[in-house]
């Protein structure tokens, strides 16, 4: 069976997205484990500076960047950043990892219970895939939405449980 990580950097690839910006923790793990030989991670040490890298790197390449931030406090390092990005009209897909309320067992130590709407004043589409095999369109979609005019960021929130489910193409 091809899982989510597989179909997700294939899709990167087709999309020339083998440069990966970000500042991993432990929700990161299962997207990072066996990691491509043909990608590259940049390592941001807080994550305004990886969307900084990123944001950079997009406007250089003039294609969609990818960076990936640790959960909600991630996200929320990085705000100043993305508003930066949707002034430069950078075209960013920016993922944080998460524990869902449908993946976490206790409410309580779900950090992401809104994930999406705390983009939602920088991002132009920002979206939480309802179930594993919805995460290779999901991503597609946010890379679509970030590339036309007006370029910016586009969020994904994606479950770290998702990673190894089953994927059904982007």
């Amino acid at each position: 069976m091809t899982t989510v990580r597989e179909v997700t950097f294939e899709l990167f690839r087709k999309h020339g997205m083998t440069t990966m910006f970000g500042n991993p923790g432990s929700t990161e793990l299962p997207m990072l484990a066996e990691f491509p030989d043909d990608f590259r991670y940049v390592l941001g040490l807080q994550e305004a500076v990886a969307v900084g890298m990123a944001d950079g790197y997009a406007q250089a390449s003039g294609r969609a960047a990818h960076v990936n931030l640790h959960t909600a406090p991630g996200v929320g390092n990085a705000m100043g950043a993305l508003f930066n990005a949707q002034a430069n009209h950078s075209p960013l897909l920016v993922t944080a990892d998460s524990r869902s309320a449908r993946t976490s067992r206790c409410r309580r130590t779900s950090p992401n219970r809104d994930a999406i709407r705390v983009v939602d004043p920088f991002a132009k589409w920002s979206y939480e895939p309802p179930r594993a095999q919805d995460v290779p369109h999901a991503l597609a979609r946010a890379i679509h939405a970030a590339s036309i005019a007006p370029k910016g960021p586009a969020f994904v929130s994606l479950p770290m449980d998702d990673w190894n489910g089953g994927g059904s193409g982007g």
